[in-house]
């Protein structure tokens, strides 16, 4: 899925469409089915897809042999590359690549990207948290499809991973509407394919990949059955005024701690922390009982005195960025801040790629600044501004000037945080999210409140029977953690879906090559795995789900 954790980046007011699913039949009509190779060259007509588009066509077709052995072995596929094409002419093409595989099990998987998009993700990766044991949805006999979102983009290109955003419909696609002109036409040449249409549909994606998936469950809720939604950005716009926040602490004079800091508060949190589930093991799991108070490492007089202690500023930094913000003024999708990073109860500042990076945020941004920052940056530039020579460092989130209006338009394109799944649920949809407790970029808070706004919404007994919340201790972004999840989470959410057996118990292991073999509860939130004192300490059926 390209790595959907780690690859984790004045105008006219930006209408927001109103977006109705296609029946599970639509697209190309039932008929016989075709050979790869008769797929190509294949036109796909716009009125076969639910947005305006100006049609598309197939550009490659190829069969790919067998390949792997065990697990990891992958069946005889047809891959097949198409280009959706804009209404505006100036907006770039969708890239598109769907695999049928030969042996199909008459089921769609779609995968979400990650980032700001711009490639399509691999189709023969696993979806997030996956058991390779039980091999990657395309080896299941999955179709599998995905999209580049609607703009091309150069492998870590952050100097211009936004640009995009300065023509509208490519913004629009990458806020939402790519994912169901890609569905649609997927539909299209599955139905080319093999004659007839999937008689069930899969989405699965992490971070931007898992706001994606929850767009698809508000917006086009018959789409697909099962969603599985990995730490979800599901407020990007909201996300990214705080990354703007993050950038406007770090840049404080004095506040920068370095990496030496950034361990030691670290170390310091896990000395803290680590052992008030029951046991000693790099994994805090009550991150909402852990209260470790910075200020215990405050260098004399709250001078600099060095890495083996913190100054007042870089107190205060590590304390704001952990707590929750509100922004002062009245957003269009309603959101009014964000709640914070638990930098204090588990989240590591220095995690390669995602952390705060190794120094303070300055003009011009390279990748030694902060992930947030190089976010925040882009943001900044293309979608607030749409000035290529903007500077994000000056732009306060909390005191925008004149761009307030502008952000406030972004918030209700961007933020997908509708709470009322009704017609998900009369679909018959089944969602799982899926969330590490120490992630540095999408914090687990953050999931947990999309979650209790669903939970008041539609009541917590109707919401127990299409949705399930679980959170991983010590799970970062994806990339380096205490804690690497994997757990079949696509064999429990098409249980779920096609016979009703709801997950229960389910049981995460370790791959962390330091772990050896530990497993670990999944608890649905709010509860949280505590050793029961007795029994191996490295094994699941040891540990019971309790609340703080």
């Amino acid at each position: 899925m390209r790595s959907a954790f780690v690859r984790a980046l004045t105008a006219p007011v930006i209408a927001v469409l109103t977006m109705v699913s296609l029946p599970a039949t639509s697209g190309a009509a039932p008929g016989p089915p075709a050979r790869c190779e008769g797929l190509a060259e294949l036109a796909i007509p716009a009125d076969a897809l639910g947005l305006p588009t100006s049609g598309g066509r197939v550009t490659e077709t190829k069969t790919v042999p067998a390949s792997g052995t065990g697990s990891g072995a992958v069946g005889e596929y047809c891959q097949v590359d198409a280009e959706l094409f804009p209404v505006d002419p100036e907006a770039p093409n969708i890239e598109m690549r769907i695999a049928p595989p030969a042996e199909w099990n008459g089921k769609a998987m779609m995968f979400g990207g990650g980032g700001y998009d711009g490639a399509i993700p691999s189709l023969t990766d696993n979806v997030p948290f996956g058991d390779a044991a039980e091999g990657v949805p395309l080896a299941r006999g999955f179709a599998v499809f995905a999209g580049d979102s609607g703009h091309q983009l150069a492998l870590n290109d952050w100097n211009h991973a936004g640009a995009f955003a300065m023509n509208d419909e490519a913004l629009r696609n990458f806020a939402a509407d790519a994912l169901k002109k890609t569905r649609d036409a997927a539909m299209f040449l599955i139905a080319e394919r093999y004659g007839t249409q999937p008689r069930r549909s899969y989405f699965a994606g992490a971070s931007s990949g898992g706001r994606e998936a929850l767009a698809v469950a508000q917006r086009w809720p018959r789409d697909f059955d099962g969603v599985i939604s990995a730490a979800p950005a599901w407020n990007a716009a909201a996300l990214d005024l705080w990354f703007g926040h993050m950038t406007q602490i770090l840049q404080r004079p004095g506040a920068f701690p370095s990496r030496e800091k950034q361990q030691l508060i670290y170390d310091r949190v896990m000395q803290s922390c680590d052992g008030d589930d029951g046991v000693r093991d790099g994994v805090i799991s009550d991150e909402a009982g852990c209260h470790f108070d910075p200020r215990v490492l405050r260098c004399p007089g709250g001078e600099d005195r060095g890495p083996t202690c913190l100054s007042d500023p870089q107190i205060k930094a590590v304390q704001d960025l952990s707590s929750p913000v509100e922004w002062g003024y009245k957003l269009a999708s309603g959101e009014r801040g964000y709640p914070g990073t638990p930098f204090l109860s588990g989240a590591d500042l220095s995690t390669p790629g995602l952390g705060i990076g190794s120094r303070l945020p300055a003009h011009p941004l390279n990748f030694t600044a902060a992930f947030a920052a190089l976010f925040w940056d882009q943001w900044a530039k293309y979608f607030i501004t749409r000035d290529p020579d903007f500077d994000g460092l000056t732009l306060d989130p909390q005191k925008p000037g004149k761009w307030k209006e502008r952000i406030s338009e972004l918030t209700a394109l961007q933020d997908i945080n509708n709470p009322d799944l009704t017609e998900f649920v009369k679909a018959g949809g089944k969602l799982l999210l899926v969330q590490g407790m120490a992630d540095p970029a999408v914090s687990y808070r953050s999931t947990a409140q999309y979650y209790q706004r669903v939970r008041a919404t539609m009541g917590p007994r109707a919401t127990s029977k299409f949705l399930r919340m679980y959170t991983i201790p010590g799970m970062g972004h994806g990339g380096p953690a205490a804690f690497t999840a994997s757990w079949d989470s696509l064999t429990a959410v098409q249980r779920w879906t096609e016979t009703g057996i709801a997950p229960r118990e389910p049981v995460v292991s370790d791959l962390n090559p330091a772990a050896s073999g530990r497993t670990r509860p999944l608890c649905d939130y709010p509860e949280w795995p505590r050793y029961n004192g007795h029994g191996d300490p490295d094994r699941a059926e040891n540990f019971t789900c309790v609340r703080s």
